[in-house]
């Protein structure tokens, strides 16, 4: 147990940093509360007896900062700077970021880079992202954990459990993900689009198919638009292009040309 204490002095489990290296793999950046938020639901229902909201956010998250301490002990995550309300942005180094890779199961070529800097300019459009991502969740709270809470805390945490179902889990996503029109995938060329979010989902959940047994789903969320908005195109059925030339991101997520063209600008930045 010594030994364990020394590597990780925050004490921090390997689960709760395989837990805060995948929800920063996809999100880039984000605050431990969002952390939170998605991967420990029940924790939202939590602490409800203390008097101060401050208060009750750090016994929430105090887990989750623990583990956040450690991975940059390790050099695998750091903070990046603040929002205007005081919470501190996390992001991954790109160790961090090859880390998150093999705990989502992805190549790092798709990893993207780290979000270094995020903070400096109030992290706006990062944390509408992050807003949708966690719209499109729902992450459910686990209601065995919530056993002894108070009858109207475990009321509220049941509430949320029966709500319809979001879509697929933290790994189902990937976030500023370019669309090249020209070069590769790994160098995509100038002048390309970035979805703000992907999600591949289970067949029947949204979205068309497009690989096999997968589904993609393109997000563009706006934080310009008090409201929030977020708009979202639905590939159709298929992938061959006919024999025309198509930008490249179609010949991945295709869009049949005119009914859908429109929207897919929207979608899209």
């Amino acid at each position: 147990m010594a030994g364990k204490r020394e590597e990780n002095p925050a004490g921090s489990s390997n689960n709760l940093r395989g837990d805060v290296l995948r929800v920063l793999g996809v999100l880039k950046v984000a605050t431990v509360e969002q952390i939170q938020q998605i991967s420990a639901p029940h924790m939202s229902y939590r602490h409800t007896d203390k008097e101060k909201p401050s208060e009750r956010k750090q016994a929430r998250t105090a887990s989750h900062l623990g583990a956040l301490s450690d991975l940059r002990k390790h050099g695998l995550a750091e903070n990046g700077g603040k929002l205007s309300g005081g919470d501190t942005l996390r992001n991954l180094t790109p160790m961090g970021l090859k880390a998150a890779a093999r705990e989502l199961g992805r190549p790092v070529g798709e990893m993207g880079d780290p979000a270094r800097g995020a903070g400096r300019t109030g992290a706006s459009h990062p944390m509408t992202v992050n807003e949708a991502v966690l719209a499109l969740l729902r992450p459910k709270p686990d209601l065995s954990e919530l056993a002894s809470e108070p009858a109207d805390v475990f009321a509220a945490a049941q509430a949320a459990f029966d709500a319809p179902a979001g879509l697929g889990t933290i790994a189902s996503y990937a976030t500023e993900v370019a669309l090249p029109a020209t070069g590769t995938w790994a160098d995509p060329g100038k002048g390309g689009a970035q979805a703000d979010i992907v999600i591949t989902a289970p067949r029947g959940r949204g979205a068309a198919a497009v690989r096999g047994d997968r589904q993609l789903l393109r997000v563009r969320a706006d934080p310009r638009r008090e409201d929030r908005q977020v708009h979202a195109v639905w590939p159709a059925e298929g992938e061959d292009t006919g024999g025309k030339e198509r930008p490249m991101w179609r010949t991945r997520w295709w869009v049949p040309e005119g009914r859908h063209s429109g929207r897919t600008r929207r979608c899209c930045s």
